[in-house]
């Protein structure tokens, strides 16, 4: 009965949205067999990479997720969450905290050939010192290093002027050649994949580093194809076109036959009805806090998804176990009333128009609105789905701010409570909902300039609690990430950030 219900909604969004796609991705003639007799996937993705190719400029998460086969840093995050050596095979910090030592690991290529030296990794990081540089670290990260030395070939040491417990983790920024100009197109780095190729709106081909310093991949070749739209992509996928595919939603897993195994992991995303807090009627914490209780987010989840996903109350997600403080999850209680209550205290008796844009390549966030925008008719408010594409999101809704709500999901690009909570102070070029607080921002001064890792954490803890007494957003969920992955490949590892590792993915004996 739900997922009929669900049907409805997208036949009825269907009617007034255009949603734009591309064709099934597929090679003529090819097939399963041809790409494991090549020892070679396809994979496919939602949409088209950032306009650069530069890891220190990428804004989207998705690009973030196939080039992280491609670049590394001095570290490296595992599947379960730990930091570990790369480009650099050992390092120290002083007792004070103030000075890392790197030493870097013998003949580490990158794919162009030459060799990494000290003098590539001081390049790559004071680079990311520069917000005319790059926008995938927050300068104010890298604000904290006072000197960076190269004494030698092989050593470099990072001089900070205060100490940081969260400064190891913006280590894993990728490491560039100081001499390269063309990391826009032809992007180099050191990971076990090379690029090769990209054809705007329709692939990105990567294929094996031979010279990779670690575990080599398994693959010779992955082909990551462009389809935007959800019919498309199921059609590429039970027409042997497609080998792998995350972030399907269970209504397209259903259709998937026994040629595909489906995996399950999370997203490492908060799925949120995000809401612009500077334009009304959202500048208004009362009309904040009534759609959060006018959302059923258990409801979401089983109208939606299935049951899959796991609830949120504010930004940040469970795989971050001692960040995440669940006793928010409930911190609204579904209640319509409540919800009725509160709009005609903040003079909407009657309720209001407002307008979701959601980025039309993402099912999920599709779906998830479809259900929003008929919960909140019950307290008199109607939303409409403005369904958008992605570049237009990027630019419109993220970049500029010229949005009034969205739903969409937002990740951390790197394994820290920053990463997800910086966002949101009120000077933060990153804070596309305009959220503006000052205890926040006392907050997360003092979380910054913490050492003591308790102390800290329980500041994060309460940046989010503010986030979440102040209705920042309706928080939904992290979402459930299924993925198919055609039978006879094995090897997928799922990670507590937004990446798609394939060094592992390879074609069982």
């Amino acid at each position: 009965m739900k997922k009929r219900i669900l049907a409805f909604l997208l036949l009825a969004a269907l009617l007034c949205a255009v949603l734009s796609g591309c064709g099934d991705g597929s090679a003529e003639g090819e097939t399963p067999e041809d790409r494991a007799a090549a020892n070679a996937i396809t994979v496919a993705i939602a949409q088209d990479l950032d306009d650069s190719l530069d890891p220190h400029k990428t804004v989207k998460a998705g690009t973030r997720e196939v080039m992280f086969n491609v670049f590394e840093g001095l570290v490296k995050p595992t599947s379960e969450g730990d930091l570990v050596s790369a480009v650099a095979e050992d390092y120290t910090i002083s007792d004070d905290g103030l000075t890392y030592t790197f030493t870097l690991r013998d003949g580490v290529k990158f794919h162009n050939g030459d060799t990494v030296t000290s003098e590539d990794v001081v390049y790559s990081i004071q680079r990311c010192t520069s917000a005319e540089e790059t926008s995938v670290v927050p300068v104010e990260a890298f604000s904290l290093i006072t000197s960076i030395e190269a004494p030698d070939d092989k050593t470099v040491v990072i001089t900070l002027d205060q100490p940081n417990n969260e400064f190891l983790s913006y280590l894993t920024t990728a490491i560039l050649p100081a001499d390269y100009t063309e990391q826009d197109t032809k992007p180099v780095g050191t990971g076990p994949f090379q690029f090769v190729s990209r054809t705007a709106q329709d692939s990105i081909v990567l294929e094996k580093f031979d010279e990779y310093w670690g575990t080599p991949a398994y693959l010779d070749k992955v082909t990551f194809k462009i389809i935007e739209n959800s019919d498309s992509l199921l059609m590429s996928l039970q027409s042997g076109s497609i080998d792998l595919c995350a972030h399907l939603t269970s209504t397209q897993v259903d259709q998937l036959g026994e040629e595909f195994q489906v995996l399950e992991g999370t997203m490492n995303l908060v799925q949120a009805l995000y809401l612009n807090n500077a334009v009304e009627p959202f500048d208004n914490e009362l009309v904040r806090r009534a759609l959060c209780y006018a959302i059923d987010k258990q409801a979401v989840l089983d109208t939606a998804f299935d049951g899959y996903g796991a609830l949120i109350g504010s930004s940040m997600y469970p795989a971050f176990a001692k960040y995440f403080d669940e006793s928010l999850t409930d911190y609204y209680s579904y209640d319509p009333e409540k919800a009725k209550e509160l709009l005609a205290e903040a003079g909407y008796p009657d309720g209001f128009d407002m307008t979701v844009t959601v980025p039309s390549n993402y099912q999920p966030h599709m779906d998830a609105a479809l259900v929003l925008v008929e919960q909140l008719k019950a307290v008199g408010v109607n939303a409409t789905i403005e369904a958008v594409e992605w570049e237009s999101w990027v630019s419109d809704a993220y970049t500029n701010r010229q949005f009034q709500s969205t739903v969409v999901g937002v990740d951390a690009s790197n394994m820290t409570a920053r990463a997800l909570l910086e966002r949101f102070a009120s000077t933060a070029d990153n804070n596309f909902i305009n959220y503006s607080n000052e205890k926040y921002d006392q907050l997360f001064q003092q979380a910054i300039n913490c050492y003591d890792d308790e102390e800290q954490t329980e500041l994060y803890k309460a940046m989010e609690k503010n986030l979440t007494e102040h209705a920042a957003n309706v928080y939904i969920q992290d979402l459930a990430d299924l993925v198919a992955l055609r039978a006879g490949l094995e090897g997928l590892e799922f990670y507590p950030i937004y990446v798609l590792d394939l060094s592992a993915v390879r074609y069982a004996e």
